[in-house]
């Protein structure tokens, strides 16, 4: 039986495509360097996820398939839904029924 914590609402095509598009305006709030995933990167993107909702992250180097699993394993420990990655970048979504709209990437890009 899998764990409804870690079960997320599918995204439609429309909202994908949404989404894509306000984190192609974004700038990356984090770079996470050659250590990794430290728990003070965690917190930071924790706090991040928090205020803005929708975060570009710049991810370490590596191979493709070695930054898609780091984006993957970045989600899951952050609670939050991976979007979209390409080359080093990935976009993370938590929403925030609580955000504030001046700071909510979400919000501040709304239609």
């Amino acid at each position: 039986m899998s764990n409804a914590k870690n079960k997320r609402p599918a995204l439609d095509n429309t909202e994908l495509r949404r989404l894509k598009g306000i984190g192609h305006e974004l700038k990356p709030v984090v770079t996470i360097g050659n250590k990794g995933l430290s728990d003070s990167v965690v917190e930071e993107l924790d706090r991040a996820l928090n205020d803005h909702e929708l975060i570009k992250i710049k991810t370490p180097p590596g191979t493709k398939e070695e930054r898609e699993v780091f984006s993957s394993d970045l989600a899951e420990k952050t609670g939050a839904q991976l979007i979209h990655s390409i080359g080093r970048m990935a976009l993370l979504l938590r929403r925030n029924p609580n955000a504030n709209p001046k700071l909510s990437n979400l919000s501040r890009y709304s239609d």
